[in-house]
């Protein structure tokens, strides 16, 4: 599916949070923003905004990761076009022409064609 960007975005996270599937992590606070990501922290320090519904909660404020993940937000131009592979909590996971990829809000996305990777 492909899509036209209705400003620009830019990530205010330079070093994005990641982790594995099976990974145990610090689970914190949700976004009120976007209520379908909480706060987490990785043993080695990482930390920023997770899907909710990828963490499995454990007994302690820790988590399980139940799948991969990276919280890399795609800087993109406004009336640029970028190809959407999957949504989540209203961001989709999108690419750019030059195979760049990453996270853009939903809101600033006009979808040009409805066809899914």
């Amino acid at each position: 599916m492909l899509a036209r960007l209705h400003g620009s975005h830019r990530s205010q996270y330079p070093n994005p949070l990641k982790f594995h599937a099976g990974q145990i992590v610090e689970l914190g606070v949700r976004d009120e923003e976007w209520p379908a990501f909480a706060w987490v922290k990785t043993d080695e320090g990482s930390a920023g905004w997770a899907p909710v519904a990828w963490l499995q909660p454990l007994d302690d404020g820790r988590a399980e990761a139940l799948r991969d993940y990276s919280a890399r937000e795609l800087d993109v131009d406004r009336g640029e076009q970028v190809r959407l592979h999957h949504e989540h909590g209203g961001w989709w996971w999108s690419e750019r022409a030059d195979g760049a990829q990453g996270w853009v809000p939903a809101r600033e996305l006009e979808l040009l064609e409805e066809n899914c990777t």
